[in-house]
């Protein structure tokens, strides 16, 4: 994973017209097993409710890199501590035509056992994937749905109750893809 992701050159994406955003895929050890970091949002959040998601957001006037941006989101929304997160590289960025998000996603691994606090106005759950569900290609499915006025084509997974797609779901097929094609 280090070698895969650090070595990485990630596709940027012009995004002068988008508003800037960030997210951490954190990546944690469980029961000898890798597993990748989710939320749930609350239905109180102003976009995206009730929806999977890494932890992050769009960036302040505050933060001085991207990286901070996705560092700062995932202590507001988990208590995570930056100084807990070993950020071992950026995938290729994502657009959400949607809200018009152009997100720059950073993949670092965290401590486990961790004391997650979750933000009772913007996280509902915080809960792990083994990779390896994910890496299983009979987990991600390709669907189509209609989002208020936007369309929305990509891969989808069910996992213990909870579904991921969109963004997120583009962006775990992005991760799991480069790992598949190092492993062929």
């Amino acid at each position: 994973m280090r070698r895969v992701v650090g070595r990485y050159e990630k596709q940027p994406i012009d995004g002068r017209h988008l508003v800037p955003a960030a997210v951490l895929i954190p990546l944690l050890c469980k029961d000898g097993e890798l597993h990748v970091l989710l939320t749930e949002r609350t239905d109180e959040v102003g976009l995206h409710k009730g929806q999977v998601c890494f932890p992050g957001g769009t960036s302040q006037v505050e933060d001085d890199s991207l990286l901070e941006t996705a560092l700062r989101e995932a202590w507001e929304e988990t208590g995570l501590r930056p100084e807990d997160v070993e950020v071992i590289g950026e995938i290729d960025d994502n657009v959400v035509a949607s809200t018009g998000y152009v997100i720059t996603p950073f993949v670092g691994f965290i401590p486990y056992p961790y004391a997650f606090h979750a933000n009772e106005q913007e996280t509902k759950d915080i809960f792990c994937v083994p990779l390896a569900v994910l890496m299983d290609p009979q987990r991600f499915r390709h669907e189509e749905r209609a989002i208020g006025e936007y369309y929305y084509s990509g891969p989808v997974c069910d996992y213990d109750g909870h579904v991921i797609w969109g963004a997120t779901g583009r962006m775990l097929r992005d991760l799991v893809d480069m790992l598949d094609t190092t492993e062929a």
